[in-house]
């Protein structure tokens, strides 16, 4: 019951960000997270490297990487995270046997990606103001961009800053917290 605002938050500035009236940025916890998944795919893929802001200033590099009508065979998210009482892992789960995690548009600010990629018509190298796979996604004017129109990722594995998403179906969603609890991966 304590996620449901927080979901219901992410969903609606995902909306927003991905009709363009909000840029997809906000000061991060200054917490990485883990991400993982069976297989991605996706109509459209944009990114650019960009930089988040922790509330206390600390900036973090990261690849912007933007997905249009995106479907996950499964999803997981985790990270651990210091508290009075100890140690916890925050674990998100959903899909699998539920069937597909779908999302409109998401949006990972990550820095590290791993998996096996199969690319549709690729553009790399594109001026990253000039992208436009993914509505109201757009870099700075000069900054290198790519896109790419269809993608297929299996085995994703990716530590993020953070993440927004418009539209989100979790199907058979959970998500539980405890001491000594188990990341992704």
């Amino acid at each position: 019951m304590v996620a449901v605002p927080g979901i219901v938050s992410l969903a609606a500035l995902g909306v927003l960000m991905a009709q363009g009236a909000m840029a997809a940025s906000f000061a991060v916890s200054g917490s990485h997270f883990k991400v993982g998944s069976g297989r991605l795919s996706s109509s459209g893929l944009a990114s650019y490297v960009d930089v988040d802001r922790s509330a206390d200033g600390s900036r973090h590099p990261v690849s912007l990487l933007a997905l249009k009508d995106v479907s996950l065979t499964d999803i997981c998210q985790s990270t651990r995270i210091k508290t009075p009482i100890g140690t916890m892992v925050f674990r998100l789960t959903a899909g699998g046997e539920a069937g597909p995690v779908t999302a409109d548009s998401l949006v990972i600010d990550g820095d590290d990606l791993t998996g096996d990629a199969q690319f549709g018509t690729a553009q790399i190298g594109r001026d990253a103001s000039t992208l436009d796979a993914v509505p109201g996604v757009k870099g700075e004017p000069g900054h290198f961009g790519l896109q790419v129109k269809g993608v297929d990722v299996a085995g994703v594995k990716s530590r993020a800053w953070s993440a927004m998403g418009g539209n989100f179906k979790l199907k058979g969603m959970k998500i539980s917290v405890g001491p000594g609890g188990k990341e992704c991966f």
